[in-house]
């Protein structure tokens, strides 16, 4: 048996006559009735959690649907499959990463089109979420997404194209799987890191990507406003200006900052450029790099542990192992 819970998105959406747009609409029972051949995958168990864009998803929801997951793996479920809006899924899904503690595979899933866009790719989505949902060499690998056939590792997906099918790529070491003909592959994966404690409060971890010219200005304001940490895109390697480096060493004397590259794939270098704005120059200064963790990944593990109050240590720590390529 697979529980299978809607959050909402683009999967859910028909047209509305008031704004003339498609929006949430369909609950989970719809969405099972509209997938040729699901009944014969396995018995699904639905629920409709949430009906929202993936643009107005919280984490609060996410952590709602882990603890809805766990409770159906507990009672007998083989696998948890989520739809969801495909705006957020890089994050929702890396999220919920952090947390998931069950060998019983989660795996979340979306749409590019809504049920009366042709051709519609929703219940070929599910269909194939529901397929890796049961499949053995899904478990104790992690949160995955499973989009136009293909499977992805949480920690590496990103939505790279607005409008495509396959806007659902890995651009650094590739896809974990994928489904032939009903069949299931999966390359063999090792999760990294053990499940992150719940938080205990909302830390404010804002998100910059630096820019031509930047010279701190923006990080001042923050910093003014108060803020318990901060994710930084660089340039290339994880590079910034002069002035934003004189900036980022005086945050970091007080909250953690972490610098990734804002290119999207590559990750960051750690002994190559010396440089003023340079990695050895932000390292030796406490800026922490992330690694191979996107800036939105990197975002999304310090809020996770400054909301559950780890050291400056562990951040350090976390992001050391969590970032290994």
């Amino acid at each position: 048996m697979v529980a299978f819970g809607s959050l909402g998105g683009t999967i859910t959406m028909t047209r509305s006559a008031s704004s003339g747009g498609i929006e949430p609409s369909l609950n989970a029972g719809d969405l099972l009735a509209s997938v040729p051949g699901l009944a014969e995958v396995a018995d699904i168990r639905p629920a409709t959690l949430a009906s929202v864009p993936g643009a107005s998803l919280r984490p609060d929801d996410v952590l709602a649907a882990l603890d809805w997951a766990r409770t159906q793996v507990e009672t007998g479920a083989r696998g948890v499959v989520l739809a969801q809006g495909t705006d957020t899924i890089e994050e929702t899904a890396y999220l919920a990463e952090l947390y998931w503690d069950r060998p019983e595979p989660l795996v979340v899933t979306g749409a590019m089109r809504g049920p009366g866009q042709m051709p519609a790719d929703g219940p070929a989505n599910l269909l194939a979420a529901c397929q890796v949902a049961l499949a053995p060499a899904a478990r104790d690998i992690g949160v995955l997404v499973v989009l136009d056939g293909t499977a992805h590792m949480a920690t590496r997906v990103r939505k790279t194209h607005s409008t495509a099918l396959n806007a659902g790529r890995s651009p650094d070491g590739g896809p974990a799987g994928g489904i032939v003909e009903g069949d299931v592959w999966l390359r063999p994966e090792r999760r990294v890191g053990a499940p992150l404690d719940r938080p205990t409060s909302d830390a404010y971890v804002p998100m910059l990507e630096t820019y031509l010219g930047d010279d701190g200005s923006v990080l001042r304001t923050l910093l003014a406003a108060g803020l318990d940490g901060v994710a930084v895109g660089g340039f290339g390697v994880a590079h910034t200006s002069t002035g934003l480096a004189d900036r980022l060493a005086a945050a970091a004397r007080t909250v953690p900052v972490v610098v990734s590259t804002r290119t999207g794939s590559g990750g960051t270098l750690s002994r190559t450029y010396g440089f003023q704005g340079s990695e050895i120059d932000l390292q030796s200064r406490g800026v922490i790099l992330s690694g191979a963790l996107d800036t939105r990944k990197s975002r999304l593990l310090l809020w996770a542990l400054l909301s559950c109050g780890a050291s400056a240590e562990r951040v350090r720590s976390e992001f050391a192992s969590r970032g290994r390529r």
